[in-house]
Formats: C-alpha cells, sequence, structure tokens
C-alpha cells in the first residue's frame, strides 16, 4: 500500500527575514503560446497566496519578448541547454515530446532544497505550499491513468487495466506481478541534486527512448523511491470521464489541462468531451485567473529614503500556518 500522507502543522512565532530555500519550477520552450500557460500559472499561485516563487526553466529558443513577459510577472528565468535523447526510430505519443528531456536540467538548481515541478498547461487553484514538507528522499507525483488512445501502444491498454481502478480488470495472474506504479510526470516534488543530475545526464544517454519520453525515463529512474500522492494534486482531465468515481472535484487543487483541447487559452470546444459541463467550468477558472489584472505581479515599493519598503508577510505566514493534515486518499498496491 502507498504510505499514508501526511503533513506537520508549520507556523511562525514571528516572520523570518528569508524563507526556506523553495521554489516552484516550470518549463518553456520555444516561441508558441505556451508562455500563456505560465503567466497563467504564476497568477495562480499568487492567487493561492504561495510563499514561494516560480521558476521558468527555458530553452534559448524563447524570444526574449516572452522572457520579458514572465519576468514582468515576477518569474525567475533560467535559460537551460535542451537535453536530448540517443537517437532512434521511436514514435512518440506526441512529436513535441522529445523536448521534454530538457526538464532534466531543473535537477541542476541546487540553490533550492526542494522544488515543486508544474508542466506549464498546470494550474494551481488551491495552495499547495505543505507538499514542500513532505519527508526528504523520496519522488512524489499522482499516479496516471492508462485509459487514453495515446496509452493504446501499452499492454495496459490493451488488456483494460488501469492502476486507478485496479480492481475493475484485473491484472492476468498468467503475467506476473501488475506493473510498478507509474506516474504523470506534470507535477512532482523532487529535491535538485548536482549528484542526482549528473546521473541523469548520464543514464539518459544509454536509454533508448520510449513513446512518453522523459515521463518514462523518470518512472524508470526514480521507481524506487516513488510515493504517490491523491490524485488532487494533479488532476489529469481525462479522469472526469474514465475515473469519475475517484474524482471530488471540489477538493481538487491542481488541475493538468493535458487532454485534446483543454488548454484554456485555445479552447474551443469542438474536440472529444469538451463540451462537458465540468470541461467548461474548470476552462473558465483558469481564464478567470489569468484576465485579473489584481493578480499581475507587483513590485515591492520603495521607501523615500531609497531603502525597500516593508513587504506584508502575512500572507506568507497564514499559507504556511493554515498547511494541516492533508486528506489522505489510498493508493492501490503494486504487488
Amino acid at each position: 500500500m502507498a504510505p499514508e500522507l501526511t503533513m506537520k502543522q508549520t507556523g511562525f512565532t514571528k516572520p523570518a527575514v528569508t524563507l526556506p530555500s523553495r521554489a516552484y519550477v516550470t518549463f518553456l520552450a520555444g516561441n508558441g503560446d505556451y508562455v500563456k500557460g505560465v503567466v497563467g500559472l504564476a497568477k495562480g499561485l499568487r492567487k493561492a497566496k504561495s510563499a514561494y516563487p516560480l521558476v521558468v526553466a527555458c530553452l534559448p529558443d524563447v524570444p526574449e519578448e516572452h522572457r520579458q513577459i514572465l519576468d514582468s510577472q515576477g518569474c525567475i528565468v533560467r535559460v537551460i541547454e535542451p537535453v536530448y535523447p540517443p537517437e532512434n526510430q521511436t514514435q512518440f505519443a506526441m512529436a513535441y515530446y522529445v523536448i521534454n528531456y530538457s526538464k532534466l536540467r531543473i535537477w541542476e538548481f541546487v540553490e533550492y532544497s526542494k522544488m515543486i515541478y508544474l508542466d506549464g498547461d498546470i494550474q494551481v487553484f488551491d495552495n499547495i505550499d505543505h507538499l514542500f514538507d513532505l519527508q526528504d528522499g523520496h519522488f512524489y507525483a499522482v499516479m496516471d491513468c492508462f485509459c487514453e488512445k495515446t496509452w493504446s501502444h501499452t499492454q495496459q491498454y490493451n488488456i483494460g487495466y488501469c492502476q486507478q481502478c485496479p480492481d475493475k480488470v484485473k491484472w492476468p495472474a498468467e503475467m506476473g506481478n501488475p506493473p510498478s506504479l507509474y506516474f504523470n510526470a506534470g507535477m512532482f516534488v523532487y529535491e535538485p541534486s548536482l549528484s542526482t543530475y549528473e546521473d541523469l545526464l548520464t543514464t539518459v544517454k544509454t536509454t533508448p527512448p520510449t513513446p512518453f519520453a522523459e515521463q518514462d525515463f523518470l518512472n524508470m529512474y526514480f521507481r524506487d523511491i516513488y510515493k504517490p500522492i491523491p490524485m488532487g494534486y494533479n488532476l489529469v482531465l481525462a479522469n472526469l470521464w474514465r475515473h469519475p468515481e475517484n474524482v471530488e472535484l471540489e477538493k481538487v487543487k491542481v488541475v493538468h489541462y493535458c487532454a485534446a483541447g483543454s488548454k484554456p487559452w485555445r479552447y474551443t470546444g469542438i474536440e472529444e468531451n469538451m463540451q462537458r459541463e465540468d470541461i467548461k467550468m474548470l476552462v473558465q477558472k483558469w481564464r478567470d485567473i489569468y484576465d485579473d489584472e489584481s493578480l499581475d505581479y507587483k513590485k515591492p515599493t520603495v521607501a523615500a529614503d531609497g531603502e525597500p519598503g516593508l513587504v506584508n508577510m502575512e500572507p506568507f505566514i497564514a499559507a504556511l500556518s493554515e498547511a494541516g493534515a492533508v486528506q489522505y486518499v489510498t493508493a492501490p498496491s503494486a504487488a
């Protein structure tokens, strides 16, 4: 069984001068419209009163104009070099997945003791800062769903088995033990480390690419220290129609707009499942945050004597102090 997710109550007797070395991090490549997703994420974290900054790991092909937009939204922009897997004839589930191996560079951000990675098509609707207090030494993420057609190359899909409902279609005994628990790499909690970073880059050079690119690679690499966390920390939209019995929408803190046609900044509603009322509601929630000018970053004020003005620490302290026990969702056993 998955371990129980418990949190320590965090409180301050007085505001600290500096906050712990923690940050959220996302990844951006190219000159497309994904920058809108990252802006929306930055504003969502601000609305949720997160105490920690958003670092954006940008490839060199991100235009200067987009970097300035991110800077204006309070993001910390870090330019990274691409990481490429070994060349072979693998057909990726999505052609652009190949560039996602560059996400491995975020393990080099060792000025932070712990980070929470979030894809650019994710929105945070409630404060999740308490995840930084999870026990060190593990890799935390939400289990994925195997039911969409993008999984059609797998045994799981072909026999109808999904770890989200392992009792619905059981793994055939003649096939041995079920596969190891598999996470969605759109959101995860990890600890930067130069030794891990160097080993990741060394290992990826000798690991043949597979259809889900860096997600498959990270699942292989962190298999022994992976611990599942509840679905509400990374709701992949397909779960709304594949596993509605597992979704408590009112308790969801993080939504992952990865279903075809669900990107809020591109949404038209014409793709399959995109006219569902829950989808339309979640798209509108994202848009409301993106369009809210009151959530734009405001630089700290400067006092008349030229010294920085006092920063109001109350939202930070409140966000940290309110982090209590997280409702634990039991994950299925891999055995």
